[in-house]
C-alpha cells in the first residue's frame, strides 16, 4: 500500500502542471494629443496596432507573461489618440518538454491575458470620450507558428 502511494505521488510530480496564479495590468498609458478639436472634427478613423508578448522566469516554476497593445488612432493625418495597456499574468508551469513550453508562453498564455487587454484597452478609449474600440479576437497560434517559421527561414535556432 505505502509502495502504490509513494508511486503515486512520483508520478504527479513529474506530470504536466499549468496553472494560472494572477492577472493584472502591468503599465497603463493614454494620450490624446489633439483634444479637445478632435472631438469637434468629422470621424473617420484609421486604426494601427501593435501587438507583442514577452516572457520571463520568476523563482521556480513561476513565468512572467506580458502582453502589450498599442493603438494610435488617427482621424485624416491626425493623431487622435494613442493608448497602451500591458497585461500580464504570473503562471505555475511545470514538467514540460523545451517546445511544449516556448508554445506555452508564447501563445497559450497570450491567448488567455487577450480578453483582458482588450477590455482594459477598450475601458481605456471610452473613458477618453472616444467611440468604443473592439478589437477582434487574435489567433496566438497562428503568430507562434509564423515567428517560427521566419526563424527558420532567418537560420535562428528554435526550440519546438
Amino acid at each position: 500500500m505505502t509502495d502504490q502511494q509513494n508511486t503515486a505521488a512520483t508520478e504527479d510530480d513529474t506530470s504536466p502542471q499549468f496553472s494560472l496564479q494572477r492577472i493584472y495590468v502591468r503599465d497603463l498609458s493614454f494620450e490624446a494629443p489633439k483634444s479637445p478639436a478632435i472631438f469637434r472634427q468629422q470621424w473617420e478613423p484609421t486604426v494601427a496596432l501593435d501587438l507583442n508578448t514577452r516572457q520571463k522566469p520568476l523563482e521556480g516554476d513561476f513565468y512572467e507573461v506580458v502582453l502589450t497593445l498599442s493603438v494610435t488612432v488617427k482621424n485624416a493625418e491626425e493623431v487622435a489618440f494613442i493608448a497602451e495597456v500591458q497585461q500580464a499574468g504570473i503562471f505555475l508551469i511545470k514538467n514540460l518538454d523545451a517546445g511544449s513550453m516556448n508554445h506555452t508562453l508564447g501563445a497559450f498564455c497570450p491567448n488567455i491575458l487577450f480578453p483582458y487587454a482588450r477590455e482594459t484597452l477598450d475601458s481605456l478609449v471610452t473613458r477618453g470620450s472616444f467611440p468604443a474600440l473592439m478589437l477582434s479576437p487574435v489567433n496566438f497560434d497562428a503568430l507562434y507558428a509564423q515567428e517560427l517559421q521566419r526563424m527558420q527561414e532567418e537560420g535562428t535556432p528554435t526550440v519546438q
